[in-house]
């Protein structure tokens, strides 16, 4: 069995930099584990800038603020593996992977989660109507659209105005689709004012609020949906083939299952995964103040 003195499992802008800085700290084994086929997490799908402005000073794509950080893996005593998943983890500071080369399990002593988190679906919501295509979450859209250049539908409507929400609904209507609306239960948009101007008000998206989607309409593709207006108890059925769900971030921590659902004292959580964070430029200053950390205790000088 393999035995590392840190087990990092995420290689997003959280995981790496928590590598990085753990290893910075003195002579540590690191083991950098992601199910993708590259690093950076969600970040090489999300095409727009606004990344990086607090923590490079610079106004940055994702991909761009995530080719900066996996520049510095470049030689970095951090070992990475790909393509490899963490099946589960157990009180003896164990961990099952599965990669390329099948299974394999690992020692360490110290853990870092930097899981990200996952996006909610209709399903957390009150909706009847049948289970048709065209339902994607806001995550799954931008990652179709930006990573495979698929086009999910052409009659859009967005339901959830964070900012994941209001960027594709941006996104849509620049590869040409037509955008209904964003539909918000809330009395004002929930996304930043910056992400609020320049998705919707540059664009002449509508912001529907006060509103949510209580059916959905449509036998193998979806033709429409009805929206309860809250205010007045109306109902209104709008005819769209698509509809993009932007409901919220939930952190992703189903791998404290095989640890009883509690975080023991050698474990951590970073980034997202701990909890919901608005830009990336704060996961990447806590996740290299936790690294460091660790990194600190693993030398015996923490």
């Amino acid at each position: 069995m393999e035995k590392v003195d840190l087990l990092v499992v995420g290689g997003g802008a959280a995981g790496m930099s928590a590598a990085l800085a753990a290893a910075g700290a003195g002579p540590v084994s690191v083991l950098l584990v992601d199910r993708e086929e590259r690093l950076g997490g969600i970040l090489p799908q999300c095409i727009h800038q606004g990344f990086g402005l607090g923590y490079f000073q610079r106004n940055l794509t994702g991909p761009e603020y995530a080719a900066r950080i996996v520049a510095q893996m470049e030689g970095a005593a951090v070992s990475v593996r790909l393509n490899t998943t963490v099946l589960s983890l157990s009180q003896r500071r164990t961990a099952e992977l599965s990669g390329p080369g099948g299974y394999e399990p690992v020692a360490f002593r110290r853990l870092i989660l930097a899981t990200g988190c996952r996006e909610k679906t209709i399903g957390s919501l009150p909706v009847t109507g049948t289970r048709p295509a065209g339902v994607f979450t806001a995550g799954e859209a931008q990652r179709m659209i930006n990573l495979r250049h698929w086009r999910p539908g052409k009659k859009v409507l967005v339901l959830g105005s964070g900012d994941l929400g209001l960027i594709m609904a941006r996104r849509f209507v620049l590869e040409g689709c037509q955008v209904l609306g964003v539909v918000e239960q809330k009395g004002s948009c929930g996304g930043m004012v910056r992400n609020y101007r320049s998705c919707l008000l540059e664009h002449r998206i509508p912001l529907i609020t006060r509103t949510t989607v209580t059916q959905l309409h449509g036998e193998g593709r979806l033709t429409g949906v009805t929206l309860h207006h809250l205010d007045s108890g109306k109902e209104e059925q709008v005819a769209c083939d698509t509809l993009i769900t932007a409901l919220g971030l939930i952190p992703e921590r189903e791998l404290l299952a095989g640890l009883g659902g509690k975080l023991p004292g050698w474990a951590s959580l970073c980034g997202n995964c701990d909890y919901v964070h608005e830009i990336v430029d704060t996961v990447t200053a806590q996740a290299e103040e936790l690294g460091r950390q660790v990194g600190m205790e693993l030398l015996g000088r923490g």
